[in-house]
């Protein structure tokens, strides 16, 4: 049974709809009201604030645990600067995906790591010979992430001071007496800041957030609103866009990072770490399976549905069902997420298809179902991110 995160007291009163969902065994907001517009709309245009405390994270300490954390990421840690963020791939022997996240340089006081989903009996598994301790801070550490064009002016007024961290930095600092960690990081492809505080500070530090927050019409938001921002901003979700290699009951479920579309995370020429001889082997090969953006044509939508005498239906909901890719004649793929953009006014979906029609600007089709029948909807290969705002690094 879920049990209630450090901000539960200030979550649950606000969450009229009642809808929550368990996320790694925690209580986790759908979304507050019964619709999530508003909350949609505060991060792109205001702020949002969303507890993430569900978060796996992972204290990582020791002589050895850059070392370490060098070898079981897909990134190269020992060169990470104290007080920097890294996104990370954490993969299998053979290069498949096991989740994807974070690793920060907290100076003196080690490394955390942090992933979606509980992931410390995975790299325990590999601590033999390493000199190297790890504590699941899941429990001991609530977080909260404020995201959103306004997320730095409400921080600097809970603060009394300038935040003037640049893009993946993170800080020690303190908010009239709360002690805590903030990092310039997101899932959200916005401006925006993830807090990191102990539980007994939490309830303080949400109001001082909302009471700061007032003047810039700061909304608690909810996983669905999230849901929609991050597939604008390209950012894959494990178990909806890849699934986790240990969980895989066959071979084809499993995705490496190049085709899950993260290979941007992947150090290589460092020497050994794991999954890195079959990445290396992978990497000299064309691509067998690529992530990609669709724009599905509005036009052709908003066709059929008259074409039945509908209007066209386009909740602003992001949808988590498989729908096939075909290439004239031919299945290439399926789509992973998709969803209607209000900020860019059309129809996006993130997809796998086989690397030969990965290009952007490829012509594809989409099945769509209208009135129980099917058919096909012109969709074109579009770059990753489909929003990208200044903001978000400036």
């Amino acid at each position: 049974m879920p049990i209630p995160t450090p901000f539960h007291d200030r979550t649950a009163p606000l969450c009229t709809s009642l809808r929550w969902k368990d996320w790694a065994g925690f209580h986790a907001v759908c979304r507050y009201g019964t619709h999530l517009e508003a909350e949609y709309h505060a991060i792109r245009h205001s702020a949002g604030l969303l507890d993430v405390s569900p978060l796996t994270k992972i204290a990582v300490a020791g002589p050895d645990a850059a070392a370490f954390l060098s070898f079981v990421t897909s990134r190269d840690i020992q060169r990470l600067r104290p007080a920097r963020v890294r996104y990370v791939a954490i993969c299998d022997e053979a290069g498949k995906l096991v989740d994807d996240g974070t690793v920060m340089n907290l100076g003196d006081a080690g490394y955390r790591l942090t992933a979606a989903s509980p992931i410390w009996r995975w790299i325990d598994r590999f601590s033999a010979g390493f000199d190297v301790s790890l504590v699941d801070e899941s429990d001991s550490i609530a977080s909260l992430a404020i995201q959103g064009p306004r997320s730095r002016a409400i921080l600097e007024q809970a603060a009394g001071e300038k935040i003037p961290l640049r893009y993946f930095q993170m800080a020690k600092m303190s908010f009239d007496g709360i002690p805590i960690e903030i990092s310039r990081t997101g899932y959200t492809g916005d401006l925006g800041y993830e807090l990191w505080c102990q539980p007994e500070h939490s309830t303080a530090l949400w109001d001082q957030l909302m009471e700061a927050g007032k003047p810039h019409r700061l909304l608690p938001v909810g996983l669905d609103a999230l849901d929609i921002v991050r597939i604008e901003a390209g950012f894959v979700l494990q178990g909806i866009d890849y699934y986790s290699a240990p969980t895989c009951l066959i071979e084809s479920r499993k995705s490496s990072p190049f085709e899950a579309g993260i290979g941007f995370a992947v150090d290589l020429g460092r020497g050994s770490f794991v999954g890195s001889e079959a990445l290396e082997r992978e990497k000299r090969m064309p691509p067998r399976w690529k992530l990609v953006g669709l724009e599905l044509s509005l036009p052709d939508i908003e066709k059929l549905y008259s074409s039945v005498g509908l209007p066209p239906v386009l909740p602003i909901e992001a949808c988590r069902t498989s729908r096939p890719v075909h290439r004239r004649s031919r299945q290439v793929g399926y789509i992973t997420s998709s969803t209607f953009s209000p900020i860019l006014k059309s129809a996006i979906a993130l997809a796998t298809v086989e690397g030969s029609v990965g290009e952007p600007g490829t012509g594809l089709e989409v099945e769509f179902t209208i009135e129980h029948v099917h058919h096909r909807i012109p969709a074109t290969v579009v770059e990753r991110p489909f929003f990208d705002p200044p903001r978000k690094r400036n």
